[in-house]
């Protein structure tokens, strides 16, 4: 065989997800300031979009902007000082590529495994693994 129908044959052998493309698009924070205070109402969306529990996310973005907060009931975050949505943004934006995307395929199908000697952030499109260090 030639060098071009191996590499049709390895391409068709892989996952679909390891070959589509698509457009990763987290959704904006919708977030407003009452008082001292920030609120974002769709916060829970966020972290579901990325396929992480919100904990994990708010913990990362508390730690960035070091400031108090907490997630409500109804899924809307509570932070505790004045900070624009656009600064939050950018936290939730390195948030997703430290924690959500794939450094070797780029892909963002990926979840987080704890285990007893840290995290392990496994892609589900093309199986590599990295480490993760926590959040403290």
């Amino acid at each position: 065989m030639n060098y071009k129908k191996l590499l049709e044959k390895a391409k068709q052998s892989l996952p679909k997800k390891a070959v589509e493309k698509e457009r990763f698009e987290i959704p904006a924070v919708k977030s407003h300031i009452q008082g001292n205070t920030t609120v974002i109402s769709n916060f829970k969306q966020i972290a579901d979009y990325l396929h992480r529990t919100p904990a994990h996310l708010l913990k990362y973005i508390l730690r960035k902007l070091a400031t108090p907060g907490e997630i409500k009931g109804t899924g809307s975050v509570i932070i505790r000082s004045k900070v624009p949505s656009a600064k939050i943004n950018e936290r939730i934006q390195e948030y997703a590529k430290e924690f959500v995307e794939c450094k070797e395929c780029g892909k963002h199908d990926t979840k987080l495994i704890k285990e007893d000697v840290g995290t392990t952030l496994k892609c589900l499109a093309c199986g590599a693994q990295r480490a993760v260090h926590e959040i403290k």
